[in-house]
């Protein structure tokens, strides 16, 4: 692919998107400082969520603004838009982790640990839901194929499992008739 071909870099606005996303990831940091408050064992009345339990918050909003604005200022830098980019932003928010532990090895563990988690993450579709199916296909025509290439004969399942376990081949109820007859000498009536 020439030079020309590629599209070009349209910078983003870094300082906006962590100003968002520290927003948003410091109201998720005052949700579970409510919770952190309401599971305390003793009475901290409602300030607790802010004077107790108020680090969350503050590690929450750290984290989302730390990677939001590195994720965005790395791709500016670059001019590229890949999982490096989502690596970076990991490595400084993991980092943000471990600054709370006061030890540079957990600066550097947390912050590794994080940025491999992202960019695999992003280097895999992200997305936690799998790869999407075509639209335009009938999805259950497309089961009904998939059943009719995979199923396979009873006969062949009954030679390889045998009978039991739910899996019951035809005349079953007359053969085990016929043996419990034999063996123990009962008849079992005809269901």
């Amino acid at each position: 692919m020439a030079a020309e071909d590629r599209p070009t870099y349209q910078p983003k606005d870094a300082v906006g998107a962590a100003a968002r996303s520290t927003m948003i990831l410091g109201g998720a940091g005052l949700f579970l400082s409510a919770v952190q408050n309401t599971l305390t064992r003793q009475n901290v009345t409602g300030w607790g969520v802010f004077t107790r339990t108020g680090g969350t918050i503050g590690m929450f909003a750290a984290i989302g603004g730390t990677f939001e604005f590195t994720r965005i200022a790395a791709a500016n830098l670059r001019e590229k838009e890949d999982s490096y980019n989502q690596a970076i932003g990991g490595f400084f928010a993991g980092g943000i982790v471990g600054f709370r532990m006061r030890s540079f090895p957990a600066v550097l563990g947390f912050g590794a640990a994080l940025a491999t988690l992202q960019g695999v993450f992003d280097y895999t579709g992200a997305k936690l839901t799998g790869f999407e199916a075509d639209p335009s296909v009938d999805q259950y025509g497309r089961k009904e194929q998939i059943r009719r290439d995979t199923r396979r004969p009873i006969e062949e399942t009954l030679q390889q499992l045998g009978e039991g376990r739910g899996i019951y081949g035809p005349g079953y109820q007359e053969r085990r008739k016929e043996r419990l007859k034999q063996r123990y000498g009962v008849d079992v009536p005809a269901s």
